[in-house]
């Protein structure tokens, strides 16, 4: 027999911690007939000071804590006292209401307060201070917190975790309960923590047959959704089946019947392709097809579309801008200017020192004298603000370029609306992934020429897709391959050290720091924690008076484990930002002086993936933090505060595109399973002045050897042979 549950009554008196990414909170409860206060530990997501509440859990002895209250289950009720009225209202719960507007407030309207702003909002304007934006805003909130309970209510009536409820109620606001009602399996592709599992354990409770077709098509959907987050456009028949049938727990015959299905209702697209010397079925979701074949489509359009710029004799073009430009370029390098001035679409790739930025320059400097409509871009802020230093011309990243459009969704620039350039110039191509892709090539007019320039040896880009990889190895376009370290660049031990990592050399390492490039040898993990530590808070700055804030990044391969980037930001926060009162929120602590790097595009404050900042300012009143990105500041809600974390480490991956002054790695065995060629390589190339490797030579070695870059399913270039034959054809 199970033992009962023990009940406790009570108000929360404050709460010790609370994480809201997982609800998990610790608090402590006044009980009435206890003296002491008792220490409840659970997940309690939405309480606040001053509620009153039931709690059904058990009692256990804490080693470190004593005695709590492990809660199970639990209800809450508003206070009803002045005491824990103003308690409540002053912990925070309401936007535009803190511990000094909650006094006036309370001692206005007494214990009538709570039903005065759920019922008569209208009555604040009595209070001194409170002005009709600071009341709608608080208006909103109040509403805001009864949704949430709603869906709480709801949810636990269902037996589900609470620690869903505002994840949920922010994605869909006062829909929620319909939504989640209608189809529980929107879950798994919309909320952020989610999965598939959950939301079936969601739907079953909500008494959805285990043979519903609807739970094996979102199966199928959700599996095909997951393969995207490793870089897949799509996958083999043969591994759908598997993966789809252990998630559903259902047969390969069933998984093949709802695939007929799907595509009919055109959910997904299935089509064959060679794969491993064999002709094998695929399957795509369709939005990631159709952003596949559009690629196809746009590029035969602009490669065969008739240039309007006049044509000229490049080779005094080159030598023209040679002498502006005051270089001498090497015979590749002028072939690789000539034949950007005449090819419709060309790339150009290569590795540090190799002059893409020259060529860039002088491809710039000629085509100039042709049109005054040219575009820089690139996939990220930092990417567009290096070209703009490097050209002297302004850059945009490519979001920016193609404008969003916040009534309709998508960008306004497109086929209908294209951008007006006769040339567009786009650096860090290697980082595009193929939604990006496509939608950027849409909105580039048939006329126009395209010059795609990056370096096709680093890691691909974070969003699905191998873009500029499948482009290459197509031998559609036209490419320079750039190789030859200039003189200028073979004095940096980077530079050199980047070419022998990805040639699959061991880099030239030495422990001293009397160079560029220097490797600190260290075998255990904490004393690798240690010396990073120490690198980025005492000695780089010291030695070489780098700011350790903007002018140094820790790029580590994970997020786990002691030398992960979770174990590092929340060390470095300790040792470089100790100061002040700190916001937890999502389990997180942020200060004022935080390094703060965004983690999804949001349009709507033109941030996106990998953008930087400083956090300025945080209001507990008014539930915002200010960041400082690019020279504006940027306000989050606290409810938004999932789309930042800590930057003073980040993954190498999130950190393509950018650049550094100086780059501290670590690099470890215990990292094994990310330890590849390509992600060593980006790692290196991230530094301009100085990298520093703390880890072992073991790690080292694994890293150059490991060149079995994992292979990512894609469509695009066996459609880009396909297409672009067949508009050859039609040409002839």
């Amino acid at each position: 027999m199970h033992k009962p549950l023990a009940e406790i009554f009570g108000h929360v008196e404050r709460i010790t911690f609370q994480n809201a990414e997982n609800g998990f909170t610790v608090a402590q409860l006044k009980e009435a007939s206890k003296k002491d206060l008792t220490c409840i530990v659970g997940c309690l997501p939405t309480i606040k000071p001053g509620e009153s509440l039931h709690l059904e859990g058990e009692w256990k002895q804490n080693s470190d804590y004593g005695l709590q209250f492990l809660v199970k289950n639990y209800t809450t009720k508003a206070p009803a006292d002045v005491l824990g009225i103003k308690k409540y209202l002053g912990s925070g719960l309401i936007k535009g209401i803190g511990p000094t507007y909650a006094k006036r407030i309370v001692d206005t309207f007494g214990e009538d307060t709570l039903i005065v702003i759920d019922k008569h909002p209208e009555k604040l304007e009595f209070i001194d201070g409170l002005g009709k934006k600071r009341i709608a805003s608080i208006t909103s909130s109040w509403q805001e917190q009864k949704s949430i309970r709603d869906v709480m209510i709801f949810l636990q009536s269902h037996d589900i975790s609470p620690s869903f409820a505002q994840k949920i109620f922010k994605e869909y606001g006062n829909a929620s309960i319909q939504i989640v009602s209608s189809n529980p399996y929107s879950l798994a592709k919309n909320i952020r923590g989610i999965g598939f599992k959950s939301a079936d354990q969601i739907a079953q409770k909500m008494g959805v047959p285990k043979d519903s077709v609807d739970r094996f098509d979102a199966g199928i959907e959700y599996a095909l959704s997951e393969a995207t987050n490793d870089g897949h456009m799509c996958l083999p028949v043969s591994e759908l089946l598997l993966i789809a049938g252990e998630l559903l727990e259902t047969t390969p015959n069933v998984i093949e019947e709802r695939l007929i299905h799907l595509q009919k209702d055109n959910r997904i697209e299935i089509s064959q392709m060679v794969y491993l010397a064999t002709l094998e079925r695929f399957v795509w979701l369709r939005m990631f097809f159709k952003a596949e074949t559009g690629i196809c489509r746009q590029l035969t359009r602009i490669k065969f579309g008739r240039s309007l710029l006049r044509q000229i004799d490049t080779g005094k073009a080159i030598a023209w801008a040679e002498e502006l430009l005051n270089i001498r370029l090497a015979e590749h390098q002028k072939e690789a200017v000539s034949k950007a001035l005449t090819d419709k679409i060309h790339i150009i790739t290569g590795g540090p020192g190799t002059g893409k930025s020259t060529i860039t320059k002088a491809i710039l400097k000629v085509t100039e004298k042709l049109t005054d409509k040219i575009i820089l871009a690139a996939p990220t802020g930092r990417a567009a603000k290096r070209m703009t230093e490097i050209t002297q011309k302004k850059a945009f990243t490519i979001h920016a370029l193609l404008e969003f459009d916040f009534k309709k969704g998508g960008f306004k620039r497109g086929f209908d609306n294209p951008l007006e350039c006769d040339l567009i110039i786009v650096d860090e191509a290697s980082m595009i992934d193929t939604l990006l892709m496509n939608s950027l090539l849409k909105a580039i007019p048939d006329h126009c020429r395209l010059i795609l320039v990056g370096d096709v040896n680093q890691l691909p880009s974070v969003g699905p897709g191998n873009v500029l990889k499948d482009m290459i190895e197509s031998h559609i376009i036209a490419v320079t391959g750039l190789t030859e370290i200039f003189r200028q660049a073979r004095g940096s031990r980077i530079t050199i050290n980047a070419h022998r990592i990805n040639k699959g050399t061991f880099p030239e390492i030495k422990n001293e720091e009397d160079s560029d490039f220097f490797f600190i040898k260290v075998d255990d993990t904490a004393d690798v924690l240690r010396d990073i530590v120490a690198l980025v808070g005492e000695r780089l700055p010291k030695k070489y008076g780098l700011n350790p804030f903007t002018e140094i990044q820790v790029l580590s391969p994970m997020r786990r484990g002691i030398i992960g980037t979770e174990n590092l930001n929340t060390v470095l926060q300790e040792h470089l930002n100790p100061r002040g009162t700190p916001l937890t929120w999502g389990g997180r602590k942020y200060l004022v002086g935080d390094k703060v790097m965004q983690i999804r595009n949001n349009y709507k404050r033109a941030v996106f993936n990998g953008d930087i900042g400083c956090i300025q300012s945080i209001s507990a009143i008014n539930h915002e933090v200010v960041v400082k990105i690019d020279e504006n500041d940027v306000v989050y809600d606290f409810k938004d505060l999932d789309e930042l974390v800590l930057a003073y480490a980040v993954s190498i991956h999130k950190y393509q595109g950018s650049e550094c002054p100086c780059v501290v790695m670590p690099i470890h065995t215990t990292h094994f399973k990310l330890l590849h060629r390509n992600l060593l390589y980006t790692g290196v190339t991230r530094g301009k002045r100085l990298v520093v490797l703390v880890g072992t030579t073991q790690a080292i070695a694994l890293a150059v050897k490991n060149d079995e870059v994992k292979r990512r399913h894609t469509g695009l270039k066996q459609a880009l042979i396909s297409a672009f034959s067949t508009n050859l054809n039609l040409a002839l």
